[in-house]
This record gives structure tokens, sequence and C-alpha cells, in this order.
């Protein structure tokens, strides 16, 4: 009987661990976006869950939890059980956040795993169409001019566009009024009915606004133009004279801290194979969006980059006072 138990442990244990781990995944997986359905975020997920169903051969499903900054739903994960099922699809408000919010439930980098980097896109400055202005030297005489009455639009405390919006404010030494929104969208449509003046935005975001000329744009946020057809001949804020200049939105792939190692290198696995899935990689560029190409699609140089970018958004909202609580 007793050695019949030891055989029972036994056999119990290596089914447990080895055998489970070789099995990942036997079932669906969800990808948590922390936003609304319909928004950038939540477009780059279902994208990315699509390109890598193909290499880890499981159902991928997208679960929309949003709210407070993107924050609930990056605590739903850091909660979550760390097996590999229950994964994050977060932007720059990963980073942003440790700083935001000063009772954030959750800890970065402390209590994720890090799987890589996806991508990161520029933002755009753009104005209401009635600007008179025909360049960023003219836009920039025009702000210092203004004597402090320009409104600034963005789609939320913490959103990127706020937080690009504090970038360039901090950069120009300008005081504008800034208007936060409850998303882009109705920032956007203020911005186009000439209620606000100046508004800094992703481009995924304001691309078509400035393809059908209901908004005007003098400049993109990146160290190097775009390529998408609407502003490859815009010209970066750091060669217009904000030098080394650089905001660009990005996001990454979580897992719950403790996730084990071999889970951990055969999501990354499957990562670096979505990478370079010529359909991921043609809808994002569609976007204006670069797929992420270096070291930062591993899990070292993504956790390492993300720490450099908490410390760099740190300095950013301290100096700027704009705390979300």
């Amino acid at each position: 009987m007793k050695l019949l138990t030891k055989v029972l442990i036994a056999v119990g244990i290596a089914s447990s661990t080895p055998f489970a781990l070789a099995d990942y995944p036997d079932r669906p997986i969800t990808i948590v976006v922390p936003f609304a359905a319909g928004g950038p975020s939540d477009k780059i997920a279902r994208d990315l869950a699509e390109a890598l169903r193909k290499p880890l051969k499981e159902t991928i499903v997208v679960d929309n939890t949003g709210g407070a900054g993107g924050t609930i739903g990056a605590a739903k994960v850091a909660n979550a059980k760390p097996d590999g099922y229950t994964l994050l699809v977060h932007h720059i408000g990963m980073a942003t956040a440790p700083a935001l919010y000063r009772k954030l439930s959750y800890k970065v980098p402390d209590d994720f795993e890090f799987l890589g980097l996806v991508n990161e896109a520029p933002s755009t400055l753009i104005t209401k169409p009635t600007v008179d202005a025909k360049n960023f030297a003219e836009l920039r005489k025009y702000i210092e001019s203004s004597g402090g009455k320009l409104n600034m639009a963005n789609a939320g405390i913490g959103s990127a566009s706020h937080l690009c919006g504090l970038m360039i404010q901090q950069a120009l030494k300008a005081d504008l009024t800034t208007v936060p929104y409850k998303g882009t969208a109705p920032a956007m449509a203020d911005l186009m009915a000439g209620q606000v003046d100046i508004m800094c935005e992703q481009a995924t975001n304001s691309v078509p606004q400035i393809e059908g000329g209901k908004v005007k744009v003098f400049g993109v946020t990146s160290t190097k133009r775009a390529t998408i057809p609407a502003l490859k001949n815009v010209p970066t804020l750091s060669e217009s004279g904000l030098k080394d200049f650089n905001v660009q939105v990005w996001h990454g792939l979580y897992a719950p801290k403790g996730t084990p190692p071999e889970i951990i290198a055969k999501l990354n696995s499957a990562l670096k194979v979505a990478l370079k899935d010529p359909e991921f990689i043609k809808r994002e560029e569609a976007l204006g969006i670069s797929v992420i190409k270096d070291d930062r699609n591993t899990p070292t140089g993504h956790k390492k980059f993300v720490e450099a970018e908490v410390d760099r958004w740190g300095k950013v909202i301290q100096s700027a006072g704009a705390y979300a609580d």
C-alpha cells in the first residue's frame, strides 16, 4: 500500500509539472486590454492575438477591462493566476501609472513578467484648422504670443496625448490651458470645430483628420519621419527645433509575476514569430506603427526599456505636478 501511494504521488508530481508545461497551451488564452473596445490598443491587441494564434496553435480571447487610465485591467492581470492563460497588452501607461497614481494597487516592474515589446508609433502635433501658421516655427511664435490663452486638448489624464502635451509644453516653456476629455473622439471633435486650439495625438487617430484637412499638422514626435503617405513630408519636432524630442506610444505583452520560465520562453518565442507575420506587419504599418525588431522584444530588453521609461516619465509628471489622484 505504501509503495502504491509513493508511486501515485510520483506520477502526480510528474504529471503536474513537466508534462503540464510541455502541453502549454492546452486551452484558450485571454489577453486583457485595459481600455474600451474600438480604440488603438484594442485594435493592436486583436491583431496581435490573431498573429499569436498561429505559433501557439490555440484560441486567443481579447478581454476589454477598461477604466482608471488602464490601471484596472493591469491590476486584473497582476492578480491573475500565473499560469500563462491571462496576459496583458498595455501601452505607455504601464510606465506612467507609477507616477500618475499615488495609490496604485500593483507595482511596476515587480508584479509582472515581461514578454516583449510589440510596437511603437509617433504622435502628431495638430491644431484646429483656422490657426494662422504654416510651419512649426510660426506655430511656436503663435503660442508664445498668445499669453497663455491657448487651450491644449487631450484624451484624459494619463493618456498618451496628455503625456505628449506635457512634454511639448515643457520643451516650449509654454503655459497652455490643459483641457482633458473622456477619450480621443470628443477631444478631436472639439479640435476640428475650433473649440480648443492644439492637441498632441497618436498618428493612428490623427491621420484621417489630417488627410481630410480637418486639422493642421505641424510635426511628428519620433526621431525619424513617419513613413505613411499622410506624414512622410511632415518634419519631426526634433528637426524643427525641439532637439532630441522623442515621444512614441508603445505596446508590450505581459504576464503575471511568477509565471513559469518555460511558459515565458514559449510565449516570447511565439511573440517573435508573430512580429514577423507579414499580415500583422502590414496592418501595423498601415496605421503608421513600427513593429519592434530589436532586443526590446526579449523579456530582458523589454523590462530594461520599461524601467527606463518609468524613470523618464516619473520626472516629467513630477515636474508638472500632473497626478491623476
